[in-house]
């Protein structure tokens, strides 16, 4: 991981840009995410429901693209956004990814509890590994 953010700032748009510390945080208290892999044709983006263990983020998935492409190219990010009544967010944790095969990794990491939608069977268990985090936070000035 980077070297740790320890103060925030603001960027020239008034959006603050958030320590680590903040980025899992935020991160922990949200559950859906946007999963981005290296696909054969650039990028492909996937919602994936995930939780946060020991400093990993961990998810289920079927079979499919999204495990090959893992599997061709274990770089992805996943991006995971929110908001309260003042403020908008963004965090983006960047890092590798495997698919986890050892029935005690599973099992000690919590994913086989984990609720997935749209409920389809997820036998396969993916642990991303950060490398960086950044994210962003900004006043939101609601549209009526």
């Amino acid at each position: 991981m980077t070297a740790s953010r320890t103060t925030a700032s603001l960027t020239g748009a008034g959006a603050r840009i958030l320590t680590d510390d903040a980025c899992w945080e935020l991160v922990r208290g949200e559950t859906l995410g946007r999963l981005a892999v290296v696909a054969d044709d650039g990028v492909d983006i996937f919602p994936v429901n995930y939780l946060v263990d020991r400093g990993t983020i961990l998810f289920r998935s079927a079979p499919g693209s999204k495990l090959a492409c893992i599997a061709r190219d274990p770089v992805v990010a996943l991006e995971v956004d929110g908001c309260d009544d003042q403020h908008r967010w963004s965090v983006v944790v960047r890092g590798t990814a495997r698919r986890l095969d050892a029935d005690d990794d599973i099992e000690a990491s919590g994913v086989l509890g984990l609720a997935t939608l749209p409920g389809t069977p997820k036998f396969n268990y993916v642990c991303i590994t950060p490398r960086v985090l950044t994210g962003r936070r900004f006043r939101w000035e609601g549209v009526a």
